[in-house]
């Protein structure tokens, strides 16, 4: 059994959540991805300002001290989509600037892990 890549930083207290993006190849794959694996509130309208929001919110936001969002497998959305992907990277970037009451880090990964 292959250890949880991320057992070290959860035993820190910080939340972390993956968001994987294999075969997501447009905007309505994206957001229905980031419903499920983020578990955003039913008022999230699958939209890039409902998302900033989501991501912002106080009740879904940041926890003490932090939450990690790790994307992972998101290559082929980048390819297929750089407009959007170049979007959605920016709501990643402000969410993590400007968390709400606490630290919110977003990961790229760029290789394979469990």
């Amino acid at each position: 059994m292959t250890a949880d890549p991320f057992d070290a930083v959860r035993a820190s207290g910080w939340q972390v959540d993956v968001l994987d993006l294999a075969g997501v190849t447009d905007k309505a794959g994206f957001m229905d991805r980031c419903a499920r694996a983020l578990r955003l509130p039913e008022w999230f309208g699958r939209n890039w300002d409902a998302l900033a929001d989501c991501l912002g919110d106080p009740d879904w936001g940041p926890a003490e001290p932090g939450r990690l969002l790790v994307v992972r497998r998101w290559q082929g959305y980048a390819a297929a989509r750089p407009d959007e992907w170049e979007t959605a990277r920016d709501v990643f970037d402000e969410a993590a600037v400007g968390g709400s009451g606490g630290t919110l880090a977003v990961v790229l990964a760029l290789g394979a892990f469990v």
